[in-house]
């Protein structure tokens, strides 16, 4: 026979072998919907917004502070060694020291505003959709395996 029109199979098509248990079920579709429900996705994107927000401007604290310094310490070498104070400390080493306390409470900060913030908005978004999924058991080591 010619490519254009290639032999039938020798058996019918509601035929099974015999590793098949059964036809595949033809795929269930899913109603469209015009519009998606309005509450839902505005507060996706509110909550989105405020993470964002609160993302940037922690790290925008601790990541400004320390290319503060760098740019500091590479363009104004003299203020960065100017002595202060007593026992030696500079301005250089009071600000590297400082990098510290700066993290710190980007951190402390970042987690009172996402308490006050995030939190709320993703506690809402959790109740409106419905059940928890059930939480998977616990892990349990298999038998045998404790080699």
């Amino acid at each position: 026979m010619s490519p254009e029109h290639p032999q039938p199979p020798p058996y019918a098509h509601d035929y099974l072998l015999p590793w098949q248990s059964s036809p595949s079920p033809a795929p269930a579709r899913r109603p469209v919907t015009a519009v998606p429900p309005a509450g839902r996705h505005s507060d996706l994107r509110r909550l989105r917004r405020a993470y964002r927000l609160l993302r940037r401007v922690s790290s925008c604290t601790a990541l400004g502070y320390f290319t503060l310094f760098l740019i500091l310490s590479a363009y104004a070498p003299g203020l960065m060694t100017r002595p202060v104070g007593f026992a030696g400390l500079t301005v250089g080493l009071l600000w590297g020291l400082g990098q510290f306390p700066v993290a710190l409470l980007s951190i402390a900060v970042y987690e009172r505003t996402a308490h006050r913030t995030v939190d709320p908005l993703a506690r809402v978004i959790r109740e409106r959709g419905g059940p928890a999924p059930e939480a998977d058991p616990p892990h349990r080591p298999r038998r045998g395996t404790d080699r």
